[in-house]
């Protein structure tokens, strides 16, 4: 699964009509609602869209006949396996009636146009550690950890040594209890947050 680097936006004309897409990502519902907000002209004739987080999502037709807006835009996303993604295309009418199956394809081309020019991470579940280290064993498990691109999300003190909280991915847990454990002689203690 993948989610979007930044917002990204595409425009098309079809038939008269404006399709302007919107898309970015999200960390959970409020920010979708609130993405949504942002981004929707209220100038416009239809603000149409679709979110996803994992399991959870919604979309939303604005006026247009039902499942011909919101329903594309959500088949774009998921076309694409992304996931943590937010889609408005907003319309401004041109005049021409487009029928069910163009104003799918509008909307559903205009979002699925929007997402393939944005740039994608990829998602990968993760998992919180805190290292508890002595200070001699510092310097060193923090290089290493930094070298193989693993996050130190914070950094505290205690009056023998120190305990970082570092950011891993899932399928790197079992290597990074090693490493640490074979840097400090056995004396760092990595633990894993669910």
């Amino acid at each position: 699964m993948f989610t979007l680097q930044r917002i990204e936006t595409s425009t098309q004309e079809i038939k008269k009509s404006r399709f302007l897409a919107i898309a970015g990502p999200i960390g959970d519902e409020a920010s979708a609602k609130a993405f949504l907000a942002v981004h929707s002209d209220p100038t416009a004739n239809h603000n149409c869209w679709a979110w996803r987080i994992g399991q959870a999502y919604r979309f939303n037709d604005d006026g247009e006949p039902g499942g011909t807006a919101g329903k594309p835009i959500l088949a774009a996303i998921d076309g694409q396996s992304l996931d943590r993604v937010a889609v408005v295309v907003t319309r401004w009418f041109g005049g021409v009636l487009l029928g069910s199956g163009g104003l799918m394809r509008a909307y559903g081309g205009t979002a699925a146009l929007c997402l393939r020019a944005a740039e994608k991470v990829e998602l990968a579940e993760t998992l919180r550690a805190t290292i508890a280290c002595d200070l001699g064993d510092l310097a060193l498990i923090k290089a290493r950890l930094t070298a193989r691109g693993i996050a130190i999300a914070s950094e505290s003190f205690t009056d023998t040594g120190a305990v970082l909280a570092v950011d891993l991915r899932k399928e790197m847990a079992e290597a990074t209890l090693a490493l640490v454990s074979d840097l400090s002689r056995g004396r760092a203690f990595l633990s894993m947050e669910n």
